[in-house]
């Protein structure tokens, strides 16, 4: 199939909408600007997954760019808005690493064939992720007590889906441990009876003295 549709164009938008979110963002009274890409890039999230699934053009492009279009996206805003003030370091390096630590498991994963989806704590994640994200950009007051909450809530949330994820891989390791020692068990067992019993055969054919 080609890589070539409409959601994949969507990713790609949403990629190049990134310098132009940071320009906003770091440009005198460019909130509303930055408020508006923000925005439009969040929905183009939300679209290109929908269109996909819907007319079934899911490619190995979109799998691929989807994920890293939304990486780059958060880190470009979370870092620009660090460089406003308005959101401390530390959150945002938490934020970033935990991106690339599951990032860097799927891949792991990957390779040895085993497919981790998403969850329902990862796609929560990537709603309150874009939730404070967008109230840190056109929020009045970002020292505001229901500001900060959001954003430790966010903080809170993506930790959260971070284990989640990594517990979810060792289960599924676990389990295909089990699965892959089933069958040898089994086979053990076969081959122990039918020794047993051509033993058995063997002290009866026996002659007698």
């Amino acid at each position: 199939m080609s890589s070539v549709n409409l959601p994949n164009a969507l990713t790609l938008v949403r990629v190049l909408l990134v310098p132009v979110l940071v320009v906003a963002l770091t440009a005198e009274g460019g909130d509303a600007l930055a408020a508006t890409v923000f925005a439009l890039a969040s929905a183009t999230d939300f679209l290109d997954g929908w269109l996909a699934r819907r007319r079934g053009s899911v490619t190995n492009f979109g799998k691929v760019m989807d994920p890293i279009a939304d990486k780059l996206m958060v880190a470009a805003a979370l870092i620009a808005l660090v460089g406003l003030e308005r959101v401390a370091a530390w959150i945002v390096l938490v934020i970033i690493a935990r991106e690339f630590a599951v990032s860097g498991l799927r891949a792991a994963a990957g390779q040895q064939g085993v497919v981790i989806p998403a969850s329902k704590w990862g796609k929560a994640k990537t709603a309150v992720q874009v939730a404070a994200i967008f109230v840190l950009i056109v929020a009045p007051d970002s020292d505001a007590v229901w500001v900060q909450a959001l954003v430790y809530v966010t903080v809170a949330v993506t930790v959260v889906s971070g284990l989640e994820y990594f517990a979810s891989y060792r289960q599924t390791m676990e389990d295909s441990l089990e699965e892959d020692q089933t069958p040898l068990s089994a086979a053990a067992s076969a081959s122990a009876s039918t020794m047993e019993s051509r033993s058995s055969s063997s002290s009866r054919d026996a002659p007698r003295r």
